[in-house]
């Protein structure tokens, strides 16, 4: 049997990721959702290091990443997955709050897949994040063979 498309969530406030989980939820797709604290934490799962060593679940089917973490912030992040040929196609979407137009621009320019800027409103936020992991979680096909990680 297949294992579970995963959806990485990238963010560091609590409020947001449980906000995050019950939208996704409300898609029956919460119990997919791998959810980390910060950028190095993020990039550990994707590299499979430190407490993620050997967690076999494969890529995420998609990497939903806030612009301004601790540690790394969701701009290094994807540069580092769109330098490395193994996580270079997995799509990410850029949530945040930051309506900055250089934010905007230097993730396209990185190769962001989609940026979307949390609304404030607590159900369009809902909303918002119920579209965002159905199209990536179950209407997206992805490219073949892009779901694993080697080593």
């Amino acid at each position: 049997m297949a294992p579970l498309k995963r959806i990485l969530l990238a963010e560091d406030n609590e409020r947001d990721i449980e906000l995050t989980l019950a939208a996704l939820g409300e898609n029956n797709l919460a119990n997919e959702v791998v959810a980390v604290r910060d950028g190095a934490e993020a990039l550990d799962y994707l590299y499979q290091r430190e407490k993620y060593s050997g967690h076999g679940n494969g890529l995420p089917v998609v990497v939903l990443l806030d612009l301004k973490m601790p540690k790394v912030d969701g701009l290094e992040v994807l540069r580092a997955m769109r330098g490395d040929e193994t996580l270079k196609h997995v799509p990410v979407v850029m949530v945040t709050s930051s309506r900055e137009e250089q934010d905007l621009v230097k993730s396209y320019q990185l190769g962001v897949n989609a940026y979307v800027v949390k609304p404030v409103d607590f159900q369009k936020f809902v909303e918002a994040i119920k579209q965002i992991g159905y199209f990536w979680a179950v209407i997206n096909e992805p490219p073949p063979g892009t779901m694993k990680r080697s080593g």
